[in-house]
């Protein structure tokens, strides 16, 4: 069970998911991490892993132009609301114990309680579980601060990657009723998960 954070909160997790590797090879210098509150102040680290094109293969954005364009829009989310306050906006950059950046988790809880959740992860890090882990850390976390029961995660159909990660979060694809009222293209895929 992740602590009780608020919004702004770091918190570090060790993941309530296996960390194990296919073939039972134990993950090293992963084990422990920490998701951090985003700021602008990241943007140059995370501008060298978010700068791969490698990792726009499934996704609907490009990669930062700069590390200025970053750190700009970094800055406009840094109050976590939504300009009318009806959604939180929660990033997360996670670390290792090393101190290097993998990557981030997010979620925007809507006035519902409805939660979208989207993660990114370097290239040197996929496969080795940590999307899950970090991904379940902040899901407890936000469930724990806000009470939702109910996570959302969109993938594209042909994103084998991010659609394991979500099945083994307890992710199964959204009723169609669902599908239909939240707008998603026939290209992708709504997975959720419901908390008791």
């Amino acid at each position: 069970m992740a602590p009780k954070v608020s919004s702004f909160a770091a918190f570090r997790g060790s993941g309530s998911v296996p960390s194990e590797r296919p073939g039972g090879t134990e993950l090293t210098g992963w084990q422990a991490f920490t998701l951090e509150p985003r700021t602008a102040a990241h943007a140059e680290a995370m501008f060298a892993v978010l700068a791969d094109p490698a990792l726009y293969e499934f996704v609907e954005e490009t990669p930062p132009l700069s590390v200025e364009a970053l750190r700009d829009r970094f800055a406009r989310s840094e109050s976590r609301q939504s300009p009318d306050g009806t959604e939180h906006w929660l990033n997360w950059v996670v670390r290792g114990a090393s101190r290097e950046v993998a990557g981030y988790v997010q979620a925007t809880v809507e006035a519902n309680l409805d939660t979208n959740v989207a993660y990114m992860f370097g290239k040197a890090h996929w496969g080795q579980g940590l999307a899950t882990r970090a991904v379940s850390s902040m899901l407890d976390a936000v469930a724990s601060e806000f009470g939702v029961t109910r996570f959302f995660i969109v993938a594209e159909r042909a994103n084998p990657r991010s659609i394991r990660v979500a099945e083994r979060l307890g992710f199964a694809a959204a009723p169609a009723e669902v599908v239909v009222r939240k707008g998603i293209a026939a290209t992708d895929v709504l997975m959720q998960k419901r908390l008791p």
